[in-house]
């Protein structure tokens, strides 16, 4: 009897052990993170305007739910089904929502714009646009609809006419979207006036940017596509911005006062519509003037501000007005050596400084009805965390979010009230209300959805950067069943690029769910990010200027000695993966340090930084004729005969960001010198590749370093 106990209680621990030590799958560490394992969150969380009351999404958001901030107490205000029974509708999300007043919301379905009343659960068409229409930007009021088709500009107002206001016949020369390849914090091409007397536009002249042809093998025979890419040193666009007078149907045109080729970006309305400011940066990216322009007539005013650097500078914030009363604006600059908030006049004059923190701010997230307070978010002293500050027109500066951590904030519109919903290294998700002295309440907290899976640990710590002169952030995933007693080949990831910092106080520590799948299979998996990557200020990032790779590579190699010092390391065992700069840097450390990693893959690589766009190439390599020493050192086909160890290059065949020319040369130059690599493509993808090929992508990098890395 005793000895069917202990059987059945072995069998039954067994099973209990089973279930409570799920192996993740690798599809599901591709796939899942995002959606199975995605943190409770409040989705959708808005407020209703000029309430204390804010609403959310349930149900797999087909539900909107509302509370006040007086109890919290939540009822279900409006779902899916009866908007659709009411419109004769088949919204399918409340994606899009805005809200017209407290009672009215607009809705939107295939280009066609409702309104819906809350209180009468009634509503009408108020909007339509036609199914080739593209970049819809609605007025303020959401009363008046701009967009584009092909390549030029209309818009439908108060007659419910489709207006052209552009109609060029030449589709080099296009209206209403974004330009310079959304450099500079360029995300759209329309911007209506707050009084939607005016809509000012994006307009760039291609016509001379050479073609570059993408193959379409969908069809037969495959069809060659060209795609208009300026790469440094050659033709590049010729910007201008245009003021479209919704009353007398008359467009004028700004451009810019230097050369045809330059940039016009951060483009902003002053809040009387009589003025348009225009950041114009030279096409050497080191000299910017932000210029006041009447809208009227599209006649320059005058020079606000001028920056200059033998770097580079780079706008990326249109200037922020505080009020509806004044002209007075905040602009964002890194001219201290940090991203930092100025008070100005619109004669230019500066009024104060409002912050000098040695952390970079990221972007203004509002301001108070008064305009007396400014919101906005930055990193604070540690460099990982995205807070919440608030600072006053006389530069007295609070902390709003409370732990650390990376925070996204939604404050009410009387600025009375903070929505906080941050993660941080134990954190899963934490959905938090204050109120303006700082009080605060818990609304939802999120469980760890990797409960019962065997899941390895991060460890976060720094480095010294290879100069001596800075800490360096580093990750280090190990194993659910690390063994420090054992010996472990270890996985690099690696971007170390501008505008991307891999490292980040956030569940998982910005960590892809498939490096602890790879963990699971006896790994090691680091990153360190080096200087030259994003968050750290002007002095950290700009290093790389004029010798791509260089400064990245050093500090990547730190990171070799540092886990070259574990004892549980196995330094002969390391390989290393990238994409995009990433891939520029795989493949750099490959051929420039041959004996350090065993085996690479690198995908969508810089090669050659000849090949690359301008905007973005430009301001970290100048141009060849400028700095042809720095191209020909950064040139990863100049190493190509060094190659040692076993190198994969992967590349989307339709990649319009970094274009196949890069990996074709250096395939190229390695027949050339009689080495041996593998190549791999994806076909009709692009810059990534992205929904179910992904998990194909993935197990094709992993396969390939635990089969040569042995």
């Amino acid at each position: 009897m005793n000895k069917k106990i202990l059987i059945l209680a072995t069998f039954f621990f067994t099973l209990f052990v089973t279930a409570q030590n799920k192996k993740l799958t690798l599809e599901e560490s591709v796939l899942q993170q995002n959606r199975q394992f995605k943190a409770d969150k409040l989705a959708g969380f808005q407020w209703i305007p000029n309430t204390n009351k804010y609403v959310y999404y349930t149900d797999n958001g087909t539900k909107m739910v509302s509370a006040n901030t007086v109890d919290n107490k939540t009822s279900e205000l409006v779902n899916l089904a009866d908007i659709n029974a009411a419109l004769n509708t088949k919204i399918k999300s409340f994606a899009g929502l805005t809200w017209i007043d407290a009672n009215t919301i607009l809705v939107t379905e295939n280009g066609k714009y409702f309104t819906y009343s809350l209180a009468s659960k009634s509503g009408n068409k108020v909007l339509e646009t036609s199914s080739s229409a593209d970049n819809i930007t609605l007025d303020n009021t959401n009363q008046n609809v701009a967009f584009t088709e092909k390549n030029n500009l209309y818009f439908i107002g108060k007659t419910k006419e489709k207006i052209a206001i552009t109609n060029n016949a030449n589709e080099g020369i296009v209206s209403g979207q974004s330009i310079a390849r959304n450099e500079f914090g360029i995300t759209n091409g329309i911007f209506w006036s707050p009084k939607s007397n005016f809509i000012a536009f994006y307009q760039k002249d291609q016509i001379e940017v050479a073609d570059y042809p993408l193959l379409d093998i969908t069809e037969t025979p495959g069809k060659l596509e060209n795609i208009k890419y300026p790469m440094v040193g050659q033709k590049s666009e010729k910007p201008r911005v245009g003021i479209y007078n919704v009353a007398t149907n008359i467009t004028v045109y700004v451009s810019p006062k230097g050369n045809q080729d330059d940039y016009l970006t951060n483009v902003s309305w002053t809040p009387d519509e009589k003025y348009i400011l225009i950041a114009e940066l030279n096409r050497g990216q080191n000299d910017m003037n932000l210029n006041l322009y009447d809208a009227k007539s599209g006649n320059f005013v005058r020079t606000l501000l001028n920056e200059k650097s033998t770097k580079w500078v780079e706008p990326e914030h249109p200037a922020y007005f505080l009020n509806a009363k004044s002209n007075n604006f905040v602009w964002i600059s890194e001219k201290d050596g940090f991203n930092n908030l100025y008070y100005y006049t619109i004669e230019g004059k500066l009024i104060k400084q409002l912050t000098s923190n040695k952390f970079p701010s990221r972007e203004i997230i509002g301001s108070n009805t008064a305009g007396t307070e400014i919101y906005f978010k930055a990193t604070g002293e540690n460099g990982t965390n995205m807070l919440a500050y608030k600072v006053d027109l006389k530069g007295k500066q609070t902390l709003i979010t409370k732990e650390a951590g990376v925070h996204n904030v939604v404050i009410s519109t009387d600025g009375n009230w903070f929505f906080d919903e941050y993660s941080n290294h134990s954190t899963p998700s934490k959905s938090l209300l204050y109120d303006k002295s700082g009080k605060v309440k818990t609304l939802l907290e999120s469980t760890n959805k990797y409960v019962g899976y065997e899941m390895g640990t991060a460890e976060i710590k720094t480095i010294k950067s290879a100069d001596g002169t800075t800490d360096l952030f580093t990750r280090l995933i190990k194993p659910s069943n690390f063994d420090p007693s054992k010996k472990y080949p270890v996985l690099v990831y690696v971007y170390g690029g501008p505008h991307a910092q891999l490292i980040t106080n956030s569940y998982l520590d910005g960590a892809n769910l498939w490096m602890y799948w790879m963990a699971e299979q006896g790994y090691l998996v680091f990153t360190v990010d080096n200087r030259g990557s994003d968050n750290r200020g002007v002095a950290f990032e700009s290093v790389i200027h004029g010798r791509l790779g260089v400064n990245e590579m050093d500090d990547q190699l730190k990171g070799v000695d540092y886990l070259k010092s574990l004892p549980y390391v196995d330094g002969n065992r390391l390989a290393v993966h990238g994409w995009s700069f990433g891939g520029f840097m795989a493949t750099s450390l490959m051929l420039r340090k041959p004996d350090t990693f065993k085996v690479g893959v690198a995908g969508g690589p810089v090669t050659d930084w000849k090949y690359y766009e301008v905007m973005y190439g430009e301001r970290y390599m100048d141009t060849p004729a400028e700095n042809q020493k720095g191209f020909d050192e950064a040139s990863t086909l100049n190493y190509a005969k060094d190659l040692k160890g076993k190198l994969l290059l992967i590349h989307g065949t339709n990649d319009d960001t970094v274009v196949m020319q890069q990996n074709f040369a250096l395939v190229k130059k390695f027949v050339e010198v009689e080495k041996q690599v593998d190549f791999f493509p994806y076909p009709m993808h692009k810059h990534n590749v992205q929904g179910k090929d992904r998990v194909h992508l993935i197990r094709k990098v992993l396969d390939y370093v635990i089969e040569y890395n042995k």
